[in-house]
């Protein structure tokens, strides 16, 4: 068994044949190498897949419990310094290990299709491999110093993946803003690092956390300082997984293929931050005011991410805000000292979140044919509508992720927002009410982002552009089609002037350009007239696809309460996860298991089902068919007092508010622009105009007045008589003026 841990090493290293052979094919042969473009994927998959296997094997053998293993080689050697790099199994790692790699292989297998028209595919493999390897390498590292380089390298492949189309301007300016803004952590982190370095002379977590559990305990560290040091290497975290304040750039990332969007969102880059925290767990859990901050931060982020989607158009920015609410949620548990809790909803959260990225890209490539390959209109869940007829599989898989996601049993991310949840509630109800009302807002936003897409007709409707008939009108109605029998004609037709109801009112229409786009279409058997339908992706698109639903369905099974397999009544424990996980909490203790009553835990489940059922029915009430129920129905016997119209007017002023707030990303952005950017370049300018007026000006006129004085004296051994005489007299003048005042 030891002799396979010696050989865990190979893991983050397996990737990179392919990169340098893409690479020096690139360089060497760029004209075969290209031609061959489709077959470097094959390599990249299968050496990721052999990484995959190995991470497995390793995480049978933590389940059947075996010891940590950790091996070292000295890297710097200096009198009592030593530098060491190495590499760290246990359960921690073996769980990122298993996320990284099967989400990893599943983005490659889609993106050789989704991809295959770009220029850019072979760059784009050797970016994404490279991503892999960066993070496989920094969940095995062993210290802080290795994981602040691999951290670095994960910043730069994000860098270069969410700017892969730099050629658009959106996307050159969201990746220096995903830069710049994660530079604020990183150096944080790099801070902290160096604190603790100082404090304990050690980089190394096991010696971090035998110092903690030795002197934190009995004052023999000063408090103050230690405490700043945790805030700093919590910074990192902070920017990495896209908590408040330093969330900004995570929506803005959505601009790199759909393909990154799945890996950075699902068991990546976001994820790198819960890792971090996850491994200093046993030193932050003796710093109760850290502790006490990482669950403030989260609760705020959870609570600010679900109300920013509320409104969002854009069908991947939407789930970006969604996947910032959850990792609110994995830091809240972890600031509460929810550990097993917080990994496991990494986990449910990774694959459910992987499913609806992969869905959303294939809606996006059965749209695009309709409203051409600009993202401003491919992702557009205003221009959707009644896909579900047209891409089954993908609605089918697309739903079972919203609902997974929305907390619906008994799909994965149920059983870990439950417990969660549960254990807000018993630590502050605070928490616990804000906790329970971001899962409804959840419910809310994933159900509205499904009902745009796939419920209705569809709103973009292509027709022969000589056709002047009002039913093959182009129109963007609530349902998007010619109006459907059985619906109100006026109030269809003054929702088309109005836009999508609720958050997405008052959307301009589409120009008429557009339309004229799309007319006669050559086919094998001539041209026709015709619709151009959205399509379903190919089967190498779907297949990951189903994969993930079935990690969506049975995932969450590691953390249903059994008792030795069977039910029971009284006292049962998570068996699977919490004997996997509980080495790395305890990591110099003995392990405790966590037990729940039965009917507690169903209690609570009903509780957030609850919440959970009432945002899925507002959702519906809002973007489903029942609107034009609830828009036609007779208030002549209402309950509400005075004019309905006016209730109806403050309603909608809300909603307005609302919309507004969420829409413009609650003007943070825009705080950010005036205070930090216009500010700091104001700052510049006055800096410019000190340093030019002030520091130059004083340099300068030292050097003239030097220059005027020179130009003076000169006159004097000039050998003229009458230079002589002139300043003869000067001196006399000035003499005699002194002596007579």
């Amino acid at each position: 068994m030891e002799h396979t841990y010696q050989y865990a090493w190979v893991i983050p290293l397996l990737p990179l044949p392919v990169i340098m052979s893409m690479g020096f094919g690139l360089f060497l042969i760029p004209t075969a190498t290209k031609n061959l473009r489709r077959i470097w994927a094959f390599p990249s998959i299968l050496l990721l897949s052999i990484a995959m296997v190995f991470s497995v094997y390793l995480s049978i053998q933590q389940i059947n419990g075996s010891s940590i293993y950790q091996y070292l080689w000295s890297w710097t050697i200096n009198n009592d310094f030593s530098l060491e790099f190495g590499y760290l199994i246990d359960p921690l790692t073996s769980i990122m290990l298993i996320l990284i790699t099967t989400v990893g292989i599943l983005v490659l297998i889609y993106s050789d299709d989704y991809m295959s028209h770009d220029e850019g595919y072979l760059r784009f493999f050797v970016y994404i491999s490279f991503f892999n390897t960066s993070m496989l390498g920094l969940v095995t590292s062993s210290n802080l110093i290795q994981i602040y380089f691999f951290w670095e390298l994960v910043g730069m492949c994000s860098y270069l993946l969410i700017g892969f189309w730099f050629t658009r301007p959106i996307a050159a300016s969201a990746c220096q803003k995903a830069f710049v803004t994660n530079r604020v952590g990183d150096f944080g982190l790099l801070l902290g690092i160096l604190g603790f370095f100082w404090i304990t002379g050690s980089l190394e977590f096991r010696d971090l956390f035998k110092i903690a559990n030795n002197w934190i305990p009995n004052n023999g560290i000063n408090s103050l300082l230690t405490t700043l040091c945790a805030f700093l290497l919590f910074l990192g975290a902070v920017a990495k997984s896209a908590q408040f304040p330093l969330h900004v750039w995570l929506p803005d990332a959505m601009e790199g293929p759909t393909p990154i969007s799945a890996l950075i969102h699902a068991a990546t880059m976001v994820a790198a931050g819960i890792f971090l925290l996850a491994r200093l767990f046993p030193l932050f859990i003796f710093l109760p005011l850290i502790m006490s901050f990482i669950s403030l931060v989260g609760t705020i982020t959870l609570f600010l991410g679900a109300t920013l989607a509320l409104a969002q158009r854009d069908i991947k920015r939407s789930l970006a805000y969604s996947t910032m609410s959850q990792l609110g949620y994995m830091m809240l548990a972890l600031g509460i000292g929810s550990y097993q809790a917080a990994l496991f909803h990494l986990i449910t959260h990774a694959y459910s979140k992987a499913l609806l990225f992969l869905g959303s890209g294939s809606v996006i490539h059965s749209m695009e044919p309709l409203v051409g390959y600009s993202p401003d209109k491919s992702q557009n869940m205003v221009l959707m509508g009644g896909l579900r007829k047209y891409v089954p599989i993908t609605r089918t898989t697309f739903l079972c992720g919203t609902l997974s996601l929305c907390g619906i049993p008994p799909l994965a991310c149920f059983w870990s927002k439950d417990e969660i949840l549960s254990n807000s509630w018993f630590y502050s109800p605070f928490f616990g009410i804000i906790a329970s009302f971001t899962a409804g807002l959840t419910a809310f936003y994933m159900f509205r982002i499904y009902l745009l897409t796939f419920d209705g007709y569809l709103r973009v409707h292509f027709q022969n552009h000589s056709s002047t008939k009002e039913g093959s009108l182009y129109s963007m109605s609530l349902w998007g089609k010619s109006i459907p029998k059985g619906v109100n004609r006026d109030f269809v037709l003054s929702t088309m002037k109005s836009g999508v109801s609720f958050f997405s009112q008052n959307i301009p229409k589409i120009p008429g350009n557009t339309r004229n786009r799309v007319g006669s279409f050559s086919t094998p058997l001539g041209t026709k007239n015709t619709f151009v339908y959205p399509h379903e992706t190919g089967n190498t698109m779907l297949f990951p696809l189903l994969i993930l639903l079935l990690f969506t369905l049975f995932i969450g099974s590691i953390g249903i309460h059994f008792d030795n397999g069977i039910i029971d009544n009284g006292i049962s424990e998570l068996t699977i996860l919490s004997k996997w996980l509980s080495p790395s909490i305890n990591f110099f203790q003995e392990s405790s298991n966590s037990s729940i009553n039965l009917y507690e835990f169903i209690t609570n489940a009903i509780s957030s089902v609850s919440f959970t059922i009432f945002g899925l029915f507002i959702a519906y009430i809002f973007y489903g068919s029942a609107y034009s129920f609830f828009q036609n129905l007779n208030f002549k016997n209402s309950l509400v007092k005075g004019n309905p119209k006016k209730f109806f007017f403050f309603l909608d002023q809300v909603k307005k508010n609302i919309y507004s707030w969420s829409y413009n990303r609650g003007y943070i952005d825009v705080f950010y622009t005036r205070v930090f950017i216009l500010g700091i370049r104001r700052l510049t300018e006055l800096t410019h105009f000190f340093d030019k007026g002030v520091i130059d000006g004083i340099t300068n006129g030292v050097g003239l007045s030097g220059f005027c004085i020179g130009e003076e004296i000169k006159y004097l051994g000039g050998g003229r008589i009458s230079s002589y005489l002139f300043f003869f007299l000067c001196y006399v003048s000035l003499f005699i003026s002194f002596f007579l005042t």
